[in-house]
């Protein structure tokens, strides 16, 4: 068990070894300033990663935000209130989101979301919330909001799984059966059950934190690629993962 805890550590340290090893010309190049760096001109050798930065942790964060309130609550109803013949197909169907290919999330995106965004989501969203000019610019649908939409639903399995292992059984009914309280008391009660889901968070959303930073193909599709920095939700951006998948092959030189 000691050998297989070290081989995972192992793994890790030896990614950060390559990696460090493999950028010391980049850092020699550029150092530090390459993370402050807003100009991304590969012609003439300019390049800063803080567009591509900033594009990751808002993308990242819209997703956080649609997704987890609504993680949450399916944990919770699969948990204490669906009816127990639905239960198990209801959670089956709602993990197997977690099994779709992100190159189909993209496609699917593309075709159906993107469309409904800028058809509809958009212009209300201009018209009604446009004064926060966090919803203003042209609604082309390909943008940093469909990035955050399509990321929180890819997301949505994996902490609605961890969220209902934590509501189902957890240490609040074990605590309450050692002082001879039955399930009836402690167990099925949806407030309890949510209050219960809401202590650390962070521990149980970090999972589908890691793959809303680390997503490639669906946000590439759908992000429109440009290495901006924008405040509106409307306008295109970049991620670190998707600035890596479209011009690792054309990188030149040293």
């Amino acid at each position: 068990m000691l050998a297989c805890g070290l081989a995972v550590l192992g793994t890790l340290a030896l990614i950060v070894y390559e990696l460090v090893l493999r950028s010391g010309p980049s850092w020699h190049a550029f150092g530090f300033k390459f993370f402050a760096g807003r100009d991304w001109d590969p012609v003439n050798e300019q390049f800063g990663a803080l567009p591509f930065i900033y594009g990751t942790l808002v993308s990242s964060l819209l997703a956080l935000i649609i997704a987890v309130p609504l993680a949450v609550g399916v944990a919770v109803f699969t948990t204490e209130m669906c009816p127990k013949v639905l239960r198990r197909p209801l959670s089956f169907f709602v993990e197997l989101l977690a099994a779709i290919p992100s190159v189909v999330y993209g496609l699917w995106a593309i075709f159906v979301l993107v469309p409904i965004l800028s058809n509809y989501v958009e212009p209300f969203l201009s018209r009604t919330l446009g004064w926060t000019g966090f919803f203003t610019g042209p609604p082309y649908g390909i943008s940093m909001l469909a990035a955050g939409i399509i990321l929180a639903i890819m997301i949505i399995p994996i902490i609605s799984s961890i969220t209902r292992e934590v509501a189902d059984g957890g240490a609040t009914a074990s605590a309450g059966g050692g002082t001879g309280a039955g399930r009836d008391t402690v167990g099925d009660d949806p407030d309890q059950c949510a209050a219960q889901c809401a202590g650390g968070n962070y521990g149980r959303h970090h999972p589908g934190t890691g793959r809303a930073l680390g997503e490639t193909m669906a946000v590439t599709m759908v992000i429109g690629n440009r290495p901006e920095i924008a405040k509106s939700l409307f306008a295109p951006g970049y991620t670190m993962a998707s600035v890596l998948a479209n011009e690792f092959s054309e990188a030149t030189g040293t």
